[in-house]
């Protein structure tokens, strides 16, 4: 899930080399991938109202449902 992530932010930033992704397992199975990026670049991470971070939380829980998991998608700034 890491992975899906961090392809999608490489491909929408200019400095893609400054993406930092993490991810964190609770005890009850949730999985919790936090984002950072570049301070100019986290506009084109959030998208228009959104919409970049509301697309990239949609394809995490389709890829956490098909694992029978449940994921969150931080973006922290």
């Amino acid at each position: 899930m890491k992975d899906l992530i961090e392809y999608i932010a490489k491909a929408l930033v200019e400095k893609p080399a400054e993406i930092v992704i993490s991810e964190e397992t609770a005890e009850d199975g949730r999985v919790l991938i936090k984002l950072a990026a570049a301070g100019e670049d986290m506009g084109r991470i959030i998208g228009k109202q959104g919409r970049n971070a509301k697309a990239m939380r949609t394809l995490l829980n389709a890829k956490a449902t098909r694992e029978k998991r449940h994921a969150l998608l931080e973006i922290m700034e």
